[in-house]
């Protein structure tokens, strides 16, 4: 190990350094980090979801500022219109478009796919970033648990639609914004929806997250071959509106070292704007540097290729489609 890898991995151990304000300043300053500002993004074609705050809106704001093509994805029209607004006054970049989509209802995402497909002809990089944690249980329209219906099963019936324009657009990237919570949660199936007598938002969301990230390295696994490269990421611990109104205690009393979105979103940006990620696949990212996906034992032994297998087919099975390769669209890059 060089000497910055020994020094990562000092910052990785303890949590509080490696999530908070505190990781984020020493590994810039460690590994030389480009500024995101230096990108150029023009001509690139960026989808991204959950964008009107937090670290959607962070991370789009910068896209807009590198050049970026952006659709942006929210499910109030109203809300994603003034973003856009927002967006394209302080970046002077005209580029910047919506469609308001709620990633929980598969209608919409198939509605969402069709105006992309029809409105862009490439497409460069898509982002699944939409997601909440609630405090009480909710369903999608088709009945499945909210949470896990917006943060797996819409973004990868998503992908699924799109899966041919990404193919003709590589080398693509498909990104997803998971959570440092998921390391608390193994893979689950049966499990992966709580029921009303058992549900905790915050566990229900650390399911759906530690699905997210297996998902991701089985499209690269299976879908790599197009030249589109899978990446998921966690943002560290940042303060957003949405971590405020679902872990209010954890925020007031974390504040002082919470990063700021922009700190938060800083990783998601460089891996849509960067070369390297293109060198590998199914890799899941803190500060722009691969992270293990497992910190506990009890994680790591759920994590079998029979749930994986059962993971895929309840998921494609729920949203009606079941991905594959497209003739002709297969790469050996």
């Amino acid at each position: 190990m060089s000497g910055r890898d020994v020094a990562d991995a000092l910052i990785e151990a303890p949590v509080v350094t490696s999530f908070t304000r505190i990781g984020y300043a020493v590994r810039a300053r460690l590994d030389d980090w480009r500024p995101l500002d230096e990108y150029d993004l023009a001509g690139r074609v960026i989808v991204l979801t959950g964008a009107t705050s937090g670290l959607g809106k962070a991370a789009a704001t910068q896209f807009a500022e590198c050049g970026a093509t952006l659709v942006l994805v929210g499910r109030d029209a109203n809300r994603n219109e003034q973003t856009v607004a927002e967006i394209i006054d302080s970046s002077r970049n005209p580029n910047v478009t919506q469609v308001a989509a709620d990633m929980g209802d598969y209608e919409q995402v198939t509605a969402l796919a069709g105006r992309v497909l029809a409105e862009h002809d490439r497409l460069d990089v898509l982002i699944h970033n939409a997601g909440a944690l609630t405090a009480d249980r909710r369903t999608a329209p088709d009945g499945t648990e909210a949470t896990v219906a917006s943060q797996v099963v819409g973004p990868f019936l998503l992908t699924s639609l799109l899966l041919d324009r990404l193919a003709m657009s590589r080398p693509s990237r498909v990104l997803t914004m998971s959570s440092g919570g998921m390391y608390s949660a193994g893979l689950t199936v049966s499990g992966l929806q709580m029921s009303d007598s058992d549900y905790r938002g915050t566990e229900q969301y650390a399911r759906a997250k530690r699905a997210q990230v297996v998902l991701n390295e089985m499209w690269a696994e299976r879908f790599g071959s197009l030249g589109i490269h899978f990446h998921a990421m966690h943002p560290g611990w940042a303060s957003t509106p949405g971590v405020d109104a679902s872990l209010p205690t954890f925020s007031k009393v974390m504040r002082p070292l919470l990063r700021s979105p922009e700190q938060g979103a800083d990783t998601l940006v460089w891996l849509a704007a960067d070369d390297l990620p293109l060198r590998s696949n199914g890799g899941f990212w803190l500060d722009r540097r691969p992270r293990r996906t497992h910190k506990l034992s009890r994680t790591k032994n759920a994590d079998t290729p029979d749930r994986r297998r059962r993971l895929w087919a309840w998921v494609s099975d729920t949203c009606g489609n079941e991905p594959t390769l497209p003739e002709g669209n297969r790469t050996t890059e």
